[in-house]
């Protein structure tokens, strides 16, 4: 899937560089335009790709200190600009953009669904939000914001794929290096799926290309991805029950928005050398699939690597209902409520939490 990244904010920055690093490093060519877009001149310093400070006039380049609603002024203050730096690098190739943020912070949480809105009233292609959610230890501020920022983003954005910051962390990590761990994952997950179709080392029975990702996307909410890795054997079959473990590892343990497997679409790639897959194990974790998620609409496929293992990506679509989302929801509206910032919500769509505008 040919796609080109945004970064925005810091954490945004930082996964969109380590994305266009794997993508390079793999050979994948799937990533077409990697650009990051910041408040603070200090962030966008540390980075190797293309970068733009915004909000020098307001913030001198120093951030916005967390306060989300300056990060969306900024960032449709300076709409125009912004969007004539972008269209240079939105390759005509590409068939998606997306929009890379922590959702917590400032630059990030405000200024993604405000870009979102922007690129969806110009461009025909999906604009998608990779939204990294706060860890529950990252202080209400995080929170709060976060649950405003994907209220917004859901709006503007035509799926917001989220990233849980508890999901991958371990507990014997600092902080950086749990950080670090997160974006190397993010790298490795994100970035096999965008790589789906763009790349076949052999024959695939069954390859799956960009319109399966874009059709499972297609009716827009919340999205998440999940991986599991697992030795292969050189037979096709002697494999079946490795590929339905790794289906399952991946749903149940594997996912970047833990326990949320209720969804409206899915998406099963199998990655290996083809001669590995076993038909029977694919349509085995396909049917699973659908029964675990109550989904009707389950596609699947291969990804033809060149690789003694096979792995498991699974993309689902659809997953706001869940009750992980709604668990989420409730710590936002706890922290609004700490911060006495303004009324929050008990449930995704309640309006009583504000839009971000």
């Amino acid at each position: 899937m040919k796609v080109v990244l945004i970064g925005v904010g810091q954490a945004g920055g930082k996964v969109t560089q380590v994305l266009a690093e794997f993508d390079h490093e793999m050979g994948f060519d799937a990533i077409r335009g990697a650009f990051a877009v910041n408040t603070a001149k200090a962030d966008l310093q540390s980075l190797d790709i293309d970068t733009m400070l915004i909000g020098q006039d307001r913030v001198k380049g120093h951030g916005v200190g967390g306060d989300n609603e300056l990060g969306a002024e900024i960032m449709q203050d300076e709409a125009t600009e912004v969007m004539d730096q972008l269209d240079a690098r939105i390759a005509t190739d590409a068939e998606a953009v997306m929009i890379v943020a922590g959702l917590g912070g400032g630059t990030g949480s405000g200024g993604a669904p405000a870009l979102a809105k922007e690129l969806n009233r110009v461009y025909d292609v999906p604009i998608y939000v990779l939204g990294i959610l706060p860890g529950r230890n990252e202080g209400s501020l995080y929170q709060a914001n976060a649950g405003r920022s994907l209220k917004t983003v859901i709006r503007e954005a035509d799926s917001a794929l989220l990233i849980d910051n508890d999901a991958w962390r371990t507990s014997n990590e600092t902080v950086q290096e749990g950080f670090e761990n997160i974006n190397k994952q993010i790298a490795q997950r994100v970035g096999l799926l965008l790589a789906a179709g763009e790349i076949v080392e052999g024959v695939g029975e069954s390859v799956v290309d960009s319109s399966e990702i874009i059709n499972t996307l297609r009716d827009g909410g919340i999205a998440s991805l999940g991986y599991a890795s697992a030795e292969a054997a050189p037979d096709a079959s002697e494999n079946v029950n490795t590929i339905t473990s790794l289906a399952r590892k991946s749903l149940l343990t594997g996912m970047s928005l833990p326990n949320a497997v209720d969804a409206e679409a899915a998406l099963l790639v199998i990655a290996g050398q083809p001669d590995r897959i076993s038909r029977k194990g694919v349509e085995r974790a396909r049917k699973w699939i659908e029964e675990e998620t109550g989904s009707l609409q389950v596609r699947g496929g291969d990804f033809p690597l060149d690789s003694d293992r096979l792995a498991a990506l699974v993309l689902l679509g659809g997953v706001e209902r869940s009750q992980r989302v709604q668990e989420f929801m409730d710590r936002a509206r706890e922290a609004n409520q700490e911060t006495e910032s303004r009324d929050a919500t008990e449930e995704f769509d309640n309006e009583q939490l504000d839009d971000l505008f």
